[in-house]
């Protein structure tokens, strides 16, 4: 039996698939389960076990292309998919494996998606959490009638490269015989996400001032941020302030996060990678919410105020004035590095 699964386009949607993929492989262990992933997700992939194959999505996000989606799919028609599993919720996601022949398709309802996938799901609202509609989609539909039908949450995993973690310490000439923070600041998303640089330059400043080093990850769009974090630093604590945003590629950031002792990461890919690999977390929300795209790890405390505008889901704050992480104060945010480090203020 082979499984074909179109999967998500973002950096956090692609790890809380791998719970989807989990459950494939439990219910069927010796499936081929193919996943096909824009670029950007292939490192990811490659840190999940249960995916045998990735098949790159060579269409840029947004763009039809009805003939080369047609060849792609007639091209994949000769591994004979038995099911299809779709998890974005475009119509042009669902033409690959209508056009490749697979009998059983299968996703959520999305843009009128009637005729092109034929195991249509209609009752999100029954799953509040993305992770549980990923999930239901591993199921027969008639199982699938709520959340409270769906089995315990098998939480991503991904594995690590202790030979390229190292690799990638001494190529940017991290210490690891300190105690490392792992800071996210970016957020994809937009600026509703973001915790304010000044705030994550008051956690570093404590963080610095105990002996430990300050990891700034993200991509080269995060370079900005983590260069004026730093600058709010303290002179003489600047350099145990490592800038990595823009240095690594994602699989080196995989590797780097499950370095870290504990990270305090905005709602974002990072986040959930970070909680993935195992590391203790503290998770900043803001216009979001932990009730939609929770981080998925038994190590984490998600914060956030209580303000009563959110979460308004805008990228950009409506009232413009972002109350919701303006509000939300460093020493909230320290207490709970604290509580899952509590070793750090005795210097172990």
């Amino acid at each position: 039996m082979k499984i074909l699964v179109i999967g998500p386009a973002w950096v956090g949607d692609m790890v809380m698939s791998q719970s989807l993929y989990r459950l494939l492989k439990q219910q069927h262990p010796a499936a081929q389960l193919h996943v096909m992933a824009p670029a950007w997700c292939l490192p990811l992939l490659a840190r999940m076990p249960e995916v045998d194959r990735t098949i790159l999505m060579p269409i840029g996000h947004g763009a039809l292309a009805l003939a080369q989606r047609w060849k792609l799919g007639r091209t994949l028609a000769h591994e004979e998919y038995a099911l299809a599993i779709v998890q974005p919720n475009s119509l042009k996601s669902a033409l690959i494996p209508l056009f490749a022949g697979i009998p059983c398709r299968r996703g959520w309802k999305g843009e009128s998606r009637y005729g092109l996938l034929n195991d249509l799901r209609s009752n999100k609202r029954d799953f509040p959490l993305m992770v549980q509609r990923y999930m239901a989609l591993a199921f027969d539909k008639a199982r699938m009638t709520s959340a409270s039908a769906l089995p315990p949450i098998p939480y991503p995993q991904l594995s690590v490269d202790t030979a390229q973690q190292q690799a990638a310490c001494q190529r940017l000439q991290l210490d690891r015989t300190r105690r490392v923070l792992g800071l996210c600041p970016g957020a994809e998303f937009g600026p509703a996400k973001r915790w304010p640089e000044q705030h994550y330059a008051a956690i570093a400043t404590r963080w610095l001032e105990q002996g430990g080093d300050v990891w700034l990850m993200g991509s080269a769009k995060d370079k900005e941020v983590a260069a004026t974090i730093r600058a709010l630093l303290p002179a003489p604590t600047q350099a145990r302030c490592h800038i990595l945003a823009g240095e690594t590629s994602l699989a080196e950031a995989i590797d780097l996060l499950a370095a870290c002792d504990v990270a305090v990461c905005n709602d974002s890919g990072l986040m959930h990678i970070t909680a993935a690999v195992g590391t203790p977390l503290v998770a900043v929300y803001g216009s979001t919410s932990t009730e939609y795209t929770p981080p998925l790890s038994h190590k984490v405390e998600s914060l956030f105020t209580d303000i009563g505008c959110r979460p308004c889901f805008k990228r950009q704050c409506p009232l413009g004035h972002l109350k919701c992480l303006t509000e939300l104060a460093p020493d909230r945010v320290w207490q709970a590095v604290m509580r899952l480090c509590p070793d750090m203020t005795t210097g172990a």
